[in-house]
């Protein structure tokens, strides 16, 4: 498989492109400074640099591949109107280049809690309001998509064991596994058309991902 990654230098999808230069696929990390592309070597990855903030149309940097993955976002710190770029018209960038260039397989990286806004803190709202618009175009994208909404994501060396489902209790996650989640996800047919919850859990994440 042919994977690009937005969000490339990030701390979710560098380990998700190990995962899959590791065992064997094409991985590709769309990333903004070229000084990053050492360390998505490192991993076995290509770098392509692709800034999807500055740039309109981002389908050059999708050619030939199979399936995208959106792990960006704008971290911590950040003002609502660089979520509101990033976090949202990243994701809407990413679709039309994953339609002008066939691209059928997309999965989000989201967030619990944005299907529930009556649990969104205020300093929270931008962000969860870009999160949830990013969903809602993908869901009327036409596209095979799978939206994936973690938990609260920590550095913890993962277990290799998840609970998926929809609507879970809010829980914390390492990224270890969350990359493992949509490694599995991304050739799960039967999560096509699904957005679910990730926490640490007792399950295998592939075995979880299979039995959603």
């Amino acid at each position: 498989m042919d994977v690009v990654v937005a969000g490339g230098h990030g701390k979710v999808g560098m380990r998700l492109l190990r995962l899959l230069a590791d065992r064997g696929h094409r991985a590709r990390g769309l990333i903004r400074n070229p000084d990053h592309a050492i360390e998505l070597q490192n991993v076995g990855a290509e770098a392509v640099v692709c800034d999807i903030e500055e740039l309109d149309d981002i389908s050059r940097c999708c050619e030939g591949a199979d399936a995208v993955v959106f792990a960006a976002g704008a971290g911590p710190g950040s003002g609502p109107e660089r979520k509101r770029t990033v976090d949202y018209g990243g994701a809407v960038k990413l679709i039309d280049a994953a339609k002008k260039n066939e691209i059928d397989r997309y999965v989000m990286v989201s967030a619990m809690l944005v299907d529930r806004p009556d649990e969104w803190s205020e300093a929270m709202v931008p962000y969860y309001e870009a999160k949830r618009d990013a969903d809602e175009e993908l869901m009327r994208s036409g596209l095979n998509i799978s939206v994936v909404r973690p938990g609260f994501l920590t550095d913890d060396v993962g277990s290799g064991l998840v609970e998926v489902g929809f609507g879970l209790e809010r829980g914390a996650i390492p990224r270890d596994d969350v990359a493992a989640t949509l490694f599995f996800t991304l050739d799960a047919v039967n999560t096509y058309g699904q957005a679910f919850d990730v926490v640490s859990g007792d399950d295998p994440a592939e075995d979880a991902v299979r039995g959603l």
